[in-house]
């Protein structure tokens, strides 16, 4: 015997026929347009967390500068 003897070609070939071309390029478009909406969610998240941090900075500083109101 020999080892292309063990290989199940009849299922290889069955379980080929079942892989639809376009339902996978629609997996994979899908699958990149989630991608690039999980890094959009990202990246605006860091840029509130930015806008805050300057925000209390900002107002941290006015604090210190002009004393505190009373």
């Amino acid at each position: 015997m020999t080892v292309l003897e063990h290989v199940p070609l009849e299922r290889i070939n069955s379980e080929a026929r079942q892989v639809h071309f376009g339902r996978l390029l629609l997996t994979l478009i899908a699958g990149l347009f989630y991608g690039l909406g999980w890094i959009a969610a990202k990246v605006f998240l860091a840029l509130i967390w930015i806008g805050v941090a300057i925000k209390v900075g900002f107002v941290e500083g006015r604090k210190a500068t002009h004393g505190a109101p009373g």
